[in-house]
């Protein structure tokens, strides 16, 4: 009997073992992360949104909107508590701009916003072109000149209105020990709208000399390389090429500040409440005391004075876009 006839064929055998090994099983596609639909993807964004709309209406639209109730209603005491004050329309405002104070304080905070900006912006570009030599121990020294900006602003007026306080102040003591009369710098309508311009001025360069300082950092190097070559001396560079491109951030600098030192009111009621004779009221100082300096309140034309500040600064903020705009097209 032939018995080799019914054994399997060794390589059959082995091919079959191999054909079993190395035959896996289908991988099973891999499930592609779901993406939003439009509208999950909408509520999501207006979920990370309403945050800042909410914070934005509680604490600009609303307080915004009060203020202009305030302005075009005749509010006292009584109908401020219990809400009944009669609509007078435009009747504050006219009151106001009719009013022997507005004037002189218009013109108070004119000048008192264009010094304060003007020294402050030229102060701290200065400043912000000397650091920008990266010398040694400059990072110690800037940090040292943003200490007035860091100082609530109640220590530094307080501190101000010592300094230059008629008896015991710091300048007085100074004039006197080189010759020079005291002043009366807080107390006589003549200097007191300048030492509170000097005091501000002190408070704000340190804002302008941080954001300059950035701008500079932008401006590429190889530019104050090739202007040394061709024969450029240091005002030359700045002329030509540090100015013209800090234009951008000088503007919005500037803008910052305007907005900012319209609406200063601590320092100055700090240092003179407004006085002598109202020569250092600006329209912040005469908004507060018509609306909280008084025994009695007058909180309808204390607010259209701070809404007419609101306008002001708006104006100045729609001309600013627009410039950019035509600097942007241009």
């Amino acid at each position: 009997m032939n018995n080799t006839a019914q054994l399997p064929e060794a390589g059959s055998v082995r091919d079959r073992g191999a054909t079993a090994t190395t035959v896996a099983p289908p991988a099973r596609p891999t499930r592609r992360p779901e993406r939003l639909r439009p509208r999950s993807r909408q509520w999501a964004a207006w979920g990370f949104l309403a945050p800042v709309v909410l914070y934005l209406a509680a604490f600009y639209a609303y307080p915004l909107y009060r203020n202009i109730d305030l302005s075009l209603r005749d509010y006292t005491v009584r109908s401020f508590v219990q809400g009944d004050a009669p609509f007078t329309g435009l009747a504050n405002y006219r009151k106001v701009l009719a009013d022997p104070t507005f004037a002189p304080a218009l013109t108070h905070t004119v000048v008192f916003t264009a010094g304060s900006l003007f020294f402050q912006y030229a102060i701290g570009l200065g400043l912000a072109v000397f650091f920008h030599q990266n010398f040694r121990l400059s990072a110690t020294l800037r940090g040292l000149f943003l200490v007035p900006w860091l100082l609530p602003l109640i220590v530094s007026g307080s501190t101000w209105a010592w300094m230059l306080n008629s008896d015991s102040g710091v300048v007085n003591a100074v004039l006197h020990g080189i010759g020079i009369a005291p002043q009366n710098w807080l107390t006589s309508p003549t200097w007191s709208l300048a030492s509170v311009i000097v005091a501000n001025i002190w408070i704000g360069v340190p804002f302008n000399l941080v954001v300059l300082y950035s701008g500079l950092q932008a401006v590429p190097p190889s530019l104050y390389e090739a202007a040394a070559l061709d024969g450029a001396g240091p005002w030359q560079r700045f002329r030509l090429i540090t100015f013209p491109l800090l234009r951008p951030v000088s503007a919005i600098t500037l803008l910052l500040g305007l907005i900012y030192t319209l609406k200063v009111l601590d320092i100055i009621w700090i240092m003179t409440k407004g006085g002598p004779a109202r020569s250092s009221t600006t329209l912040a100082t005469w908004s507060y005391q018509l609306g909280f300096g008084n025994l009695l309140p007058s909180f309808g034309p204390g607010a259209a004075v701070g809404n007419l500040l609101v306008l002001i600064a708006l104006a100045f903020g729609l001309v600013y876009i627009r410039v950019q705009r035509k600097q942007q097209n241009s």
